[in-house]
């Protein structure tokens, strides 16, 4: 049985998106108008996160197929390969940044020009993606790692997508904190879908209630390097469910591909 098949990836169905449009409207009935962030108590959480706060990441990207994403460079965002359907130019995908309300007037929001999905894509493993921006937008990059020195510890994700399995996607930006999921433990959770060198697991093995989710796909896993700046060391890419005990998130491992990553942007 091929991943795809048994495992949701966490990007969103085209139809998902039509509805997630929707639910975003002024006025709509939905867990994605939550108020605002503002010292208030915020209303449904995504998958055990809390409401991120405008600018505490500032490299973060909502792209419009319903994947998230990250400034790799001001003018290329880095997202996962089943967020894109190929390699070539294409100005379809709008990258939306600098705001954690996908409503704000403040916005950005630039079209794409050329999509690289990693070469070799095929479903299992190398989940990663480049999409070039029309102009580069003025905002931090997130630096990715370059070795598995910081692939493991407490990691941080965040994004737009559903609060639960099977919900819709939310207007306001969330972050969690997963931990770190061994090797030998993931594979006892996955088997041979699981790809070791390619892929790194996290979150709460006993209890499950913290990960990412639908709408998340492409999206950072990201912590703080020895100097106390962010590096990225993983992209969000599939799991069994979302938040269920025994079934970690499973996020493509960057250090695996940085040199790939870093060849391909150059090339852009």
């Amino acid at each position: 049985m091929t991943r795809s098949a048994r495992f949701l990836k966490r990007s969103v169905a085209l139809g998902a998106i039509a509805l997630a449009a929707l639910s975003l409207q002024p006025g709509a009935a939905s867990a994605a108008t939550e108020p605002a962030p503002s010292g208030g108590t915020p209303g449904t959480r995504v998958v055990g996160g809390v409401p991120a706060a405008q600018g505490e990441f500032p490299f973060m990207v909502r792209l419009s197929m319903g994947c998230g994403g990250a400034l790799y460079r001001q003018d290329i965002v880095l997202t996962a390969a089943h967020c894109v359907s190929g390699s070539g130019n294409n100005t379809s995908i709008t990258a939306t940044a600098g705001v954690v309300d996908l409503q704000s007037s403040g916005a950005i929001k630039v079209k794409s020009t050329k999509v690289l999905q990693a070469p070799g894509y095929d479903g299992n493993g190398k989940d990663w993606a480049l999409i070039k921006l029309a102009r580069p937008i003025n905002l931090p990059t997130l630096r990715t790692t370059t070795d598995g020195r910081y692939d493991q510890g407490d990691f941080t994700v965040a994004g737009w997508g559903a609060t639960r399995e099977g919900g819709g996607q939310q207007r306001y930006l969330r972050k969690a904190t997963v931990p770190f999921v061994d090797t030998p433990t993931c594979q006892q959770a996955y088997g041979s879908t699981y790809i070791p060198g390619e892929e790194i697991c996290a979150g709460i093995m006993s209890t499950g209630g913290v990960d990412t989710c639908q709408g998340d796909s492409g999206g950072p896993m990201f912590r703080k390097d020895d100097a106390g700046a962010w590096v990225q060391v993983g992209i969000t890419s599939w799991g069994e469910g979302c938040a269920r005990p025994g079934k970690p998130g499973v996020y493509t491992r960057v250090s695996a591909f940085s040199q790939d990553i870093a060849e391909a942007a150059d090339q852009l």
